[in-house]
């Protein structure tokens, strides 16, 4: 059986603990039947904390009987045959170095890498004594008859109870409702007590940065930031295109070569969170992943990379991190007044509109309306099959396409009429305006709260939409990823642009764009909560 986790193991790991189970990267030994008996666990867990047991035992019958054995003195005895028996601590001292080397692989496969507050410990009393039954039994169900003398007696002792052989899972833990959510053991009482959740790594308790990874259609992108007295510090940013949702639109599920180029890519974001010392870790994942027929292998991917479950977000609650992000960019001290705002996130398959009010006195937002259109840059120009550069009619098709979703929008719901200012955020927004510039290469300063009239923004997007992809290649500001889709990208800001200036009678004039978006939205709900 493979020891790849899979969603299933990871809910049944949490039913079999009773809490929600942590960074699980391998399932060490299962039972006859496929359910986990043991989960080998990451050697520093996801808030930061060093975990030296590498092979958790986490099956109840095995669970219970090693309980019994420890209660029948079986751990003293044991103690005290390795000092009397060379040959028998000769082959404990090897579990020892067997025990490292095992945990030094699973780092390694984990992305944690070498953990120095543990180098050289291993657990349950290794290579000198016996201090927990649980490790050893654990140890030899993992690694194989041989890996551990004690380990192997003790199986043999409680086979009577427990036999890896004979399948008893039936009734050993609670099947009903939901797997446990919410982790109640003493040790992360004992933290949040203390207000803390890596002591280890935090001089200053609470006060440690965060980590928003954001997977869209088209790029999954990260932030690792805290939390100054003048607001939200960046650390560190990254963004790789991986087209995550390319084919799904035809298919209905992720491609191979898709999965493949995302893991990738937080495989690497998982070594720079370990490297920042990020907690917590938040995962914000395109809508189309719910939907998918092979979502379980995305799911399962990221959280054997991350110790992270990907969340699909509630549209509501996706249009307060976007407005939340955005809007960072927006000079408020402007009004005197109550701000209407529209904030506009041209994504790979889909295009969110969020409309709020900001209030100038405690720069508080109030969102009024959002939606979520199926039309995004990936999707238009797979949908549309844009040609290199797109004909006349492909863009007019396009443009005809997205008409019909704007019309479809209530105008009591989207009252445009009455806005003061528009914000974009995302790629396809940030290269154009770029364009707009004309910047030789991509520079967030210089994009970062641009204000430009949407006449600028048309005539940039125009030239874009109609070069060839060898043409913008040659723009310096232009992301390699981008070059094929950005055309059509740039048909559906322009347009959205152009029905705003209409709804408001020419008194919007101007956009603004925003290198802030729903990652920072995502790390400031983890720094605010």
């Amino acid at each position: 059986m493979t020891k790849e986790p899979t969603a299933e193991d990871l809910d049944t790991l949490s039913r079999q603990l009773g809490r929600p189970v942590r960074d699980v990267v391998e399932i060490g030994a299962r039972c006859v039947c496929g359910n986990p008996l043991v989960a080998t666990t990451a050697p520093r867990l996801s808030n930061g904390i060093p975990f030296p047991t590498t092979f958790y035992l986490t099956h109840p019958h095995a669970t219970a009987a090693a309980s019994r054995l420890e209660n029948a003195g079986v751990m003293e005895d044991m103690s005290q045959r390795l000092t009397e028996d060379e040959e028998l601590a000769a082959a404990y001292r090897a579990a020892h170095e067997n025990y490292l080397s095992a945990r030094a692989r699973i780092g390694e496969i984990s992305g944690v890498g070498p953990v120095p507050e543990i180098a050289g410990i291993t657990a349950g009393g290794m290579p000198e004594r016996v201090k927990c039954i649980h490790v050893l039994v654990g140890h030899s169900l993992a690694e194989g008859p041989g890996a551990n003398p004690l380990g192997d007696e003790a199986l043999a002792m409680m086979q009577h109870e427990f036999d890896p052989s004979v399948c008893r899972c039936e009734g050993a833990w609670d099947t009903e409702g939901d797997p446990p959510q919410k982790d109640l053991s003493r040790h992360t009482r004992r933290l949040r007590r203390k207000g803390s959740t890596n002591p280890i790594q935090y001089d200053d308790p609470g006060g440690g940065p965060v980590a928003a990874i954001d997977a869209g259609t088209n790029s999954v992108r990260l932030l690792i930031a805290q939390m100054t007295e003048t607001g939200l510090e960046e650390l560190h940013r990254d963004m790789r295109i991986v087209r995550l949702g390319e084919g799904v639109d035809k298919t209905g599920e992720f491609a191979p070569e898709a999965l493949e180029r995302t893991f990738a890519a937080v495989h690497d974001y998982a070594r720079e969170i370990t490297r920042h010392g990020a907690h917590p870790t938040r995962f914000i994942a395109t809508s189309a992943s719910r939907d998918v027929s092979n979502r379980e292998a995305f799911v399962t991917g990221i959280r054997q990379r991350l110790h992270v479950t990907p969340e699909v977000v509630s549209g509501d609650v996706e249009a307060e991190l976007t407005f939340s992000g955005a809007t960072s960019a927006l000079d408020i001290s402007r009004w005197d007044r109550p701000v209407q705002v529209a904030v506009v996130d041209v994504g790979g398959g889909s295009t969110e509109i969020v409309l709020g009010t900001i209030d100038p006195a405690d720069g508080q937002a109030t969102i009024t309306a959002q939606t979520s259109m199926d039309v995004g840059c990936v999707r238009f120009h797979e949908r549309h099959q844009f040609g290199d550069p797109p004909t006349e009619a492909q863009i007019s098709a396009a443009q005809a396409d997205l008409a019909t979703y704007l019309d479809e929008l209530d105008p009591e719901v989207f009252d445009f009429t009455s806005l003061d200012a528009v914000v974009g955020v995302a790629g396809t927004i940030t290269s154009i305006t770029a364009a707009a510039l004309d910047l030789p290469t991509y520079d967030s300063d210089a994009i970062h709260g641009t204000e430009l009239a949407i006449d600028d923004i048309i005539a940039a997007a125009s030239s874009i939409i109609h070069k060839t992809r060898a043409e913008r290649l040659e723009l310096g500001f232009m992301h390699e990823g981008r070059v094929d889709v950005i055309g059509a990208g740039a048909i559906i800001w322009v347009q959205i642009l152009e029905h705003i200036r209409t709804a408001t009678n020419n008194t919007v004039t101007t956009a603004i764009t925003s290198e802030k978006d729903i990652l920072d939205g995502i790390a400031l709900s983890l720094l605010r909560s």
